[in-house]
């Protein structure tokens, strides 16, 4: 069921309902966790044996974790059976192709058939969510959820279980424990919230996503305007795709009642590269700082070590991002820049002579560039759409002005929303109008659910 569909309108109301009515009842966790697992199981039903298992290895590893001296080694138990299954249904395929390739290379015959595996949507989520929480419990940072119903609740919690963000224990197991009242206000906050992000998907995302695929499906027969603009649509697709996931997700946490973290923050207004992951899948960038980047020792061992420490933590990040090198390209990418950007950023030089607006220009472009890897399909793909930006003819875009104009509108929001005038975006006519134009946009233009969203392939 896709946040998009009538088949999920009708699920939540159902499940809003009930939810409304037991909510401070001992039934209220229960119920999350019935809906939660109904939701995932309309995707695929073997996808609850494996949330199933995954949740109870946790539980009682935590459990253990709590009575045992030896808190290491059940902190092993639980992160490497969560790495075991997101090796083998996100890289079990990559593994074995790559492992082909070097022995012919090296002129040997032997090969393995490479398996035919279904990546579960929603597993990257959840896993690294579950990881977190038991290096915090390790850490002594949160205590350990006793009520096992609660606990599955957290790993499985239907709006953010899909492509996140990967909401932190600290922050969902609290709202958990104590049944907060809904008000008409988190009710109205929740729709719009819900509504925004419904048109950046529907009326923006996915129209973005016909003149991209067009151009990155065959980008042999396309000049240098034409991949560039799809590539700057990309760059905008995959922001409204995901942040509008994010919004709905947010959206229908607040409707019950909960407070799901941020996870955009208008990250193409970012002044510099650092800037950008601190506002960009904020919830993944932040995890991979705080369980990879500052344990691997951050920046304090000196530059070597530091310059050392972003790099692996760019590529692992990259490689999150999907099993293929291409993805590893886009991480060392932005590791390259991080570096060579670090000190410049925080320079007295960069922060009161250079202006901010050509900084904003530049991670942009930067950002974008990056993000050819990102889409192509292959790095022969990627090759051929920057050899041909470069050196081809410019010849004509065919990109149709109505997208123009629309992120145009977006960017022009965003820079009213980051100055001074944000306190006119506050007025209730400004919030009413923007709510009945998305309203009548979807209903005039809009004429089908749309398509998956792209971090669920992630």
């Amino acid at each position: 069921m896709l946040f998009q569909s009538w088949s999920f309108l009708v699920f939540f109301v159902v499940f809003y309902a009930g939810y409304l009515a037991v909510k401070r009842t001992r039934l209220n966790n229960l119920w999350i966790l019935a809906g939660s697992y109904f939701f995932y199981g309309c995707w695929q039903p073997w996808f609850l044996i494996l949330i199933a298992y995954s949740t109870c290895v946790d539980y009682f590893a935590l459990a253990a974790m709590e009575k045992s001296r030896h808190k290491k080694a059940w902190l092993c138990v639980s992160i490497v059976n969560s790495l075991a299954l997101l090796g083998f249904f996100k890289y079990g395929g990559f593994v074995v192709e790559n492992v082909n390739h070097i022995l012919s290379s090296i002129g040997m015959t032997l090969s393995f058939a490479e398996p035919d595996i279904f990546l579960p949507v929603g597993l990257s989520f959840y896993i690294f969510k579950s990881i977190g929480y038991v290096v915090d419990c390790y850490r002594g940072e949160v205590a350990r959820e006793r009520n096992f119903v609660r606990h599955a609740v957290f790993v499985s919690f239907f709006p953010i279980l899909l492509a996140g963000p990967i909401e932190r224990a600290k922050n969902l197991l609290p709202q958990l424990r104590q049944a907060a009242k809904v008000s008409v206000q988190d009710a109205t906050d929740g729709l719009s919230l819900f509504v925004v992000g419904l048109f950046k998907k529907l009326a923006l995302a996915d129209m973005l996503a016909v003149y991209v695929d067009k151009i990155y499906g065959q980008p042999g027969q396309f000049q240098s305007a034409a991949l560039v603009l799809a590539t700057f649509a990309f760059g905008w697709q995959l922001y409204f795709d995901f942040s509008g996931y994010t919004d709905m997700a947010r959206g229908l946490g607040r409707m019950m009642g909960f407070r799901i973290m941020l996870n955009f923050n208008n990250p193409y207004l970012a002044d510099g590269l650092g800037d950008f992951w601190r506002r960009w899948h904020i919830s993944l960038s932040s995890w991979f700082r705080d369980y990879l980047y500052i344990p691997l020792g951050g920046n304090r061992k000196g530059r070597f070590n530091t310059y050392k420490n972003v790099f692996i933590t760019m590529l692992l990040m990259g490689l999150w991002h999907g099993a293929a090198w291409t993805f590893v390209i886009w991480g060392g990418i932005h590791a390259l820049g991080r570096c060579l950007t670090r000190g410049l950023e925080s320079s007295l030089f960069c922060k009161e002579k250079v202006p901010k607006f050509l900084k904003q220009v530049f991670v942009f472009i930067f950002v974008t560039f990056a993000w050819i890897f990102f889409r192509a399909e292959s790095i022969g793909d990627a090759a051929i759409i920057i050899s041909r930006i470069f050196s081809d003819s410019f010849g004509k875009a065919g990109f149709p002005i109505l997208f123009v104009v629309m992120i145009f509108l977006v960017w022009l929001y965003q820079f009213v929303y980051e100055s001074h005038f944000r306190r006119f975006l506050k007025f209730s006519a400004v919030r009413i109008c923007g709510f009945v134009f998305m309203i009548l946009y979807l209903i005039i233009f809009v004429s089908s659910a749309g398509e998956s969203f792209i971090y669920f392939e992630f």
